[in-house]
């Protein structure tokens, strides 16, 4: 059985972002891509709030982002998810002003995803925020999907 993994938007960005001069995101770059070349390994998912941010900015890259998630099963966001979401940030593992963030973990919580892949490490992917995520999601009812970067995701695999 395939694992079921949550791209949040960020995975999408690195992407089809312009080659970066910036060492570290060429870097994440790179990654990305990696595990882009085995994305049919995996059972793939977006929601809608990744449909959404992915349309903002640049009108091409929005449009780069949009053909690459186009075909990938969306995630629908109903009062179940929101309420989880409304107990994240209530819970501090998100910050209140990043309501969004809040809206990926419960949308992947909600819908048995193992795996939620980001490169958003502020607000999502650091030990401090997985801690008090992991709790919340749990003392909700749902089981945590793990949450990791392209490259922890793919470990010694490229």
């Amino acid at each position: 059985m395939k694992q079921k993994i949550y791209l949040e938007t960020s995975v999408v960005s690195y992407l089809v972002a312009k080659p970066s001069k910036n060492l570290v995101v060429a870097a994440h770059q790179a990654s990305t891509t990696d595990m882009w070349v085995r994305i049919d390994d995996f059972d793939v998912y977006v929601s809608e709030i990744v449909i959404q941010e992915a349309s903002k900015g640049d009108e091409v890259q929005a449009n780069r982002r949009l053909q690459i998630i186009q075909g990938l099963p969306v995630l629908e966001i109903d009062d179940e998810i929101k309420e989880l979401a409304k107990a994240l940030l209530a819970g501090k593992a998100v910050p209140e002003k990043c309501p969004e963030d809040a809206l990926h973990i419960a949308v992947a919580a909600a819908n048995g995803m193992d795996v939620i892949v980001t490169w958003n490490f502020k607000h999502i992917n650091n030990p401090i925020t997985r801690v008090k995520i992991r709790q919340i999601v749990e003392d909700n009812g749902y089981v945590c999907p793990e949450v990791c970067s392209p490259e922890e995701f793919l470990g010694d695999e490229v």
